[in-house]
């Protein structure tokens, strides 16, 4: 196996789906620690080191990847609501979107420090009682975690031409999170003192990180040699019902909101409980970012009052 040098901070580092909700913070974060930062987007911005390229366009992958010469790469850009409508497209930009990326990588000599591909915690059953390892039995019930977790198997396929990490995010959340995810739409209802708020079933299980605490992991995997190869789960080990949300909310603002139980918004094959196990990714990388999910709320909370005063 080759020897993959170590990060340093002088390095670059591509980050393909930079304008998204985890891109922002990662982007942001790499270049507090001195990476030199280029986005990959889909449409064109406001950053000078964001380059346009569709995933599906292979010239223009190869194009951008040629101008940013990375060292290492994180391949964020997916479609990544699991009920987004169209089901080709999940397979299209998460499959073999990733596929181009690979190759272009591969084919230019670049990437050659480390590729972080992140996955998802819901390529797992769901289990009860036990907190989800990397070990744990895989079964996706949804195109966007079956897209995932056939991207890893692919991924496997360049193990000997890029030092290749993948990690298994489970949920998380944070400042410029937007609808339709379900905690952003908590918040707002609070944020706007809203009387009532439809929900799906409240008492499912799931486990929560802070953005900024997934994004530190994602730095820290960068320059963590062990991680080549690897599979990481990137969660908390922490159980919250979304029941516990609204009252952390409640708490917080004092104000109290009605929950209507919409039936379209249940799934009869939801999981109940989907917790994840950090072990092994504390084990390479030490323990994690504390950002208490409390603090995330309040955070979110500021940040979604501040855009209701601003449109009245």
């Amino acid at each position: 196996m080759p020897a993959w040098i170590v990060a340093s901070h002088s390095e670059r580092v591509l980050v393909t789906g930079a304008a998204g909700f985890t891109g922002r913070h990662l982007c942001a974060h790499l270049r507090e620690c001195g990476y030199r930062v280029f986005g990959l987007v889909e449409h064109a911005g406001v950053d000078r080191d964001d380059m346009v390229a569709d995933l599906l366009d292979a010239p223009s992958v190869a194009a951008a990847i040629r101008i940013a010469a990375p060292d290492c790469v994180v391949h964020l850009a997916a479609i990544a609501f699991p009920g987004h409508a169209e089901a080709a497209s999940i397979y299209r930009v998460n499959l073999t979107g990733t596929l181009t990326l690979l190759e272009a990588l591969v084919r230019d000599g670049f990437g050659r420090k480390r590729v972080l591909l992140p996955s998802t915690g819901t390529v797992y059953v769901s289990s009860e009682s036990d907190d989800l390892a990397e070990t744990a039995p895989l079964a996706p019930a949804t195109h966007y975690a079956v897209s995932k977790l056939a991207m890893e198997h692919m991924a496997r396929l360049f193990a000997r031409s890029l030092p290749i990490t993948v990690v298994r995010p489970f949920n998380y959340t944070g400042p410029g999170q937007r609808e339709p995810y379900l905690v952003p739409k908590i918040v707002r209802h609070f944020a706007e003192r809203a009387d009532t708020i439809e929900l799906g079933n409240i008492d499912v299980v799931r486990d929560f990180l802070d953005v900024r605490a997934v994004v530190d992991v994602y730095q820290r995997l960068l320059r963590t040699p062990a991680a080549v190869g690897g599979t990481f789960n990137v969660c908390s080990g922490t159980g919250v019902a979304v029941r516990d949300l609204v009252a952390m909310l409640e708490e917080r603002t004092g104000h109290r909101i009605a929950i209507r139980v919409n039936p379209q918004f249940v799934r009869p094959d939801e999981p109940r409980r989907i917790v994840g196990s950090p072990a092994k990714l504390q084990a390479i990388i030490g323990d994690l970012r504390k950002v208490p999910l409390a603090t995330t709320l309040a955070d979110m909370l500021e940040e979604g009052e501040q855009s209701s005063a601003e449109f009245k």
